[in-house]
């Protein structure tokens, strides 16, 4: 188990002190232990192998607005940086795999501490964010599956391989570590303190015994349209797992106090939206991300339904009631007992890329997609899908399924159900869970998603996104 550091005498002392390398892949992210007594402070950190939804890539200049005002940014999919190929279809569905296994474990004990971080591996977006001053543009992973925004810096110690420039803070105006007396590093889990400055460091831990550790720190980041100062973002200097290239660190866009969609405050007026182009469609139009004014979801066809408020707090949480395949209508209730089917039953996550549903209720909706669809099964030639169909050329009629929210009926189309994983395989696009259920981006392309943290709702709008 990580420990503080005693006596460091440099910053490599320091952070290998804090959880050694040979320690860390040995003990440090054991997500399966036993459960520990509910008042420990043990930190899970959930998430493994980037999880899902496509990567976003987003540009930002330093302009200056009034609070409320909107702005909207790109969102690129990290497998758009690559030519398409079937092995982008696999490397996305083994990556929402990898994450769901955290998420979901029956195992994970969510301490009740609301400042707990609990962190999945990696999403499918980067954004193009800039830091410090003067700006410097760095891609990083935007997750709304985690709070704390971090990136690689120098000096990197030990770090994954990244294309942009690594960020020098020594070059920041703006840059300012925090202080290991600050309520700041005192209610971060995993954080202990350099003993020889004084100074907060951080641990981030991920189900694929992926890491970075570092320095916490203040600094200025700006986005299209509005400049964010004093961020609490981590500076890594060891930095190791499966991270990727184009990336140099995550970008947290969850509900937790560290992240930055809650330290936005009132500049977004607690609103942020997304649409999703389907990322398999060949279209190259670029997804977009809205703040504040820009980021209402409103006329026709929206649909809402509540978030709900539960530990921790990093997630969004919904409640789904039920599914109903062509006429069939599958209730979580009528499965599960009340137990299942009580409110915040579903996290909506923007880094997965299937939808995760409670395995009874997976295979009840199977085989009413079985019964419904008459085209010949065949295995999936990735071999990750377990319901698979021979199919060419354009994309059969399937089954219309709904997706019964709390108040909200959300109709998906088959762009939102089925995914080629081969030139003649049509696979269903959800997986059984051993425990709560994910919405996955796949399920959320085409609708523009709007988050009001204020009013606590999530809305759904269907959208063509590649004219959004």
């Amino acid at each position: 188990m990580c420990i503080k550091c005693q006596s460091p005498k440099t910053l490599r002392d320091n952070l290998i002190h804090l959880c050694p390398l040979n320690e860390f892949c040995h003990s440090s992210i054991y997500i399966q232990t036993p459960a520990p007594h509910k008042s420990s402070k043990t930190t899970i950190m959930a998430r493994t192998n980037m999880v899902f939804l496509p990567c976003i890539a987003l540009l930002f200049t330093v302009i200056s607005v009034s609070d409320g005002a909107g702005f909207t940014v790109d969102l690129i999919h990290r497998d758009s940086l690559r030519p398409h190929s079937d092995v982008k279809v696999q490397d996305a569905l083994q990556r929402s795999f990898n994450r769901a296994k955290s998420l979901v474990n029956n195992d994970i004990i969510f301490p009740q501490s609301t400042s707990t971080e609990i962190v999945s591996d990696r999403g499918e977006y980067l954004m193009k964010i800039s830091l410090g001053t003067p700006a410097v543009e760095t891609l990083a992973i935007a997750d709304t599956g985690s709070d704390l925004t971090w990136i690689q810096c120098k000096p990197c110690i030990s770090c994954f391989k990244q294309n942009s420039p690594i960020f020098d803070p020594k070059g920041s105006s703006t840059y300012k570590q925090v202080s290991c007396s600050s309520t700041t590093c005192t209610s971060l889990q995993r954080s202990s303190c350099n003993s020889t400055t004084g100074t907060c460091l951080y641990t981030m831990m991920y189900g694929d015994r992926s890491y970075s550790k570092g320095d916490l720190a203040t600094e200025k980041i700006t986005l299209k349209g509005v400049s964010i100062p004093n961020v609490i973002i981590g500076c890594g200097h060891v930095d190791q797992g499966t991270f990727g290239a184009g990336a140099s660190g995550i970008v947290g866009l969850g509900g937790g106090r560290e992240s930055l969609i809650t330290q936005m405050g009132s500049s977004i007026e607690g609103k942020f939206s997304y649409c999703l182009v389907p990322f398999l469609s060949g279209n190259a139009k670029s997804s977009k991300m809205n703040f504040g004014e820009n980021a209402v979801v409103s006329g026709a066809g929206v649909v809402s339904t509540p978030i709900v408020e539960k530990t921790p707090k990093t997630f969004y949480y919904l409640t789904l009631e039920g599914l109903t395949v062509g006429k069939q209508r599958l209730d979580v209730s009528s499965l599960y007992g009340s137990s299942a089917s009580e409110e915040g039953n579903m996290i909506i996550d923007s880094g997965t890329t299937l939808t995760f549903l409670p395995s009874d209720l997976y295979y009840q909706v199977v085989t009413a997609v079985k019964s419904q669809v008459k085209l010949k099964q065949i295995s999936d030639p990735q071999g990750v899908l377990n319901l698979c169909y021979l199919s060419t050329g354009e994309v059969p009629q399937v089954p219309a399924i709904t997706a019964h929210f709390k108040g909200a009926d959300v109709k998906l189309k088959t762009v939102n159900t089925f995914i080629r994983t081969g030139d003649n395989s049509l696979c269903f696009a959800f997986a059984p869970a051993t425990s709560f259920g994910i919405y996955g981006n796949v399920a959320q392309m085409n609708f523009l998603v709007g988050y009001d943290l204020k009013k606590k709702t999530v809305s759904f709008k269907p959208t063509d996104c590649s004219k959004a």
